[in-house]
């Protein structure tokens, strides 16, 4: 499977979405209620929403055959060198490929300045926190997060870059 990675662009909003909501609920189906994944969806990677992050943050995507099937999302990188992976989604078809790995290193490669990279994981996401630990995430903390009501265990984690 060729894979080329590449800064998203704002043609490809439409594209991303569907990856976050095919990955969201793919992996959160046992986990969060789906009204509730639909309300998150709607509010995070709606279309204003999409244009922000590609204004303020880092975006990169991950396409085979012209089509995306992944994407990594970085914040800015903050003082003392911290940056947020606010998200690496891989459709399920192409997961366990070397996509997602691909996704992080391009950010550890491209972002000047960042020293740590902390993510927020649900802690039932098996697969997620599995693929941080295989890359050298460390469990930094854990807390109760409010979904719409709905509480989610979630495993704070830091890589050293």
């Amino acid at each position: 499977m060729e894979c080329t990675i590449r800064e998203m662009q704002m043609a490809d909003i439409q594209q991303v979405q569907q990856v976050a909501k095919t990955s969201w609920n793919d992996t959160y189906e046992e986990i969060i209620p789906f009204e509730i994944q639909e309300s998150f969806l709607k509010s995070a990677y709606n279309d204003a929403m999409m244009q922000r992050r590609l204004e303020n943050s880092f975006i990169w995507v991950s396409e085979v055959d012209g089509k995306i099937v992944g994407f990594a999302n970085f914040s800015s990188v903050k003082e003392y060198g911290a940056t947020e992976l606010g998200a690496i989604y891989v459709i399920p078809d192409c997961q366990g490929k070397g996509i997602g790995t691909a996704l992080l290193n391009e950010g550890i490669k491209n972002i000047e300045g960042a020293k740590e990279i902390f993510i927020n994981v649900e802690k039932e996401n098996r697969i997620g926190i599995t693929f941080y630990k295989e890359k050298g995430f460390k469990v930094v903390s854990e807390f109760d997060d409010d979904l719409d009501g709905h509480i989610l265990k979630t495993v704070r984690m830091v890589l050293d870059v």
